[in-house]
């Protein structure tokens, strides 16, 4: 309990040194981001992910088998997003490869601009998700998580891809001491799965009272606050900006 409870503290709050710096306790907040939009994505725009391209992978089989409420359209759509989004992020990550404090600072500002387009087109719409809404909304969403997942995958922080909680969760139990293994990061992999967790549940719970609009300005605020401080902490040559060996 005391090696978790550390691990924890030091996620939330790296001591001077750590060789990751800020990047958890940011990484942690788009994690939230991602809970949210999924969230959004799922509940809100007819059974489809956004973010957890497994799912989609799933769904599009289960659509095309004809099960009910899923549409093998938003799937596809979805799906081709997110990679459009990723290309983007690899992109990015090639450019700003010596310095991961401006490649996270970058990407989430460009990040916050696309689900920018997606709060106005949900305003606009005073709520009505109509085909075009939907679809328009899947689109920028797809693009930002796309993007999102590139990135996290070229900052490289153990245990926190912001999107995908499979691998975290197998290693809870897999590396456990009750598994024979030295139980890494224990603290770490249980905030990255509560902080996905509070995402999806907040979101649920403000679609159901508000819409979609709120839960999207929410998600916004999150984008801008974690570019910001990314690019106030990464303003220096800590060694925490350089690629990770």
């Amino acid at each position: 309990m005391r090696k978790l409870l550390t691990d924890a503290a030091r996620t939330l709050a790296p001591p001077k040194g750590d060789r990751h710096g800020p990047l958890p306790p940011l990484m942690l907040m788009l994690t939230v981001a991602t809970g949210l939009v999924d969230a959004v994505s799922y509940l809100g725009l007819g059974h489809v992910f956004v973010a957890n391209m497994t799912g989609n992978v799933v769904f599009l089989g289960f659509a095309l088998a004809g099960a009910d409420g899923l549409s093998v359209l938003a799937s596809v759509v979805s799906m081709a997003a997110f990679l459009v989004g990723a290309l983007a992020g690899g992109r990015f990550g090639t450019r700003f490869a010596e310095h991961r404090g401006r490649l996270l600072a970058f990407a989430t500002a460009l990040q916050a601009l696309l689900v920018a387009g997606a709060v106005i087109t949900a305003v606009v719409s005073h709520g009505s998700v109509t085909t075009e809404v939907r679809y328009a909304l899947i689109v920028l969403l797809g693009l930002a998580m796309g993007l999102q997942n590139a990135v996290a995958r070229r900052l490289g922080v153990p245990d926190l891809t912001t999107t995908v909680l499979t691998l975290t969760l197998t290693g809870l139990a897999a590396d456990s001491t009750s598994a024979g293994g030295a139980a890494p990061r224990p603290g770490r992999r249980i905030l990255s799965v509560l902080a996905i967790f509070l995402g999806a549940l907040a979101g649920a719970v403000l679609l159901e009272h508000t819409g979609l609009a709120l839960v999207l300005v929410l998600t916004l605020v999150m984008l801008v606050v974690t570019s910001a401080a990314a690019h106030r902490l990464s303003a220096s040559d800590a060694p925490w900006v350089k690629p990770q060996a």
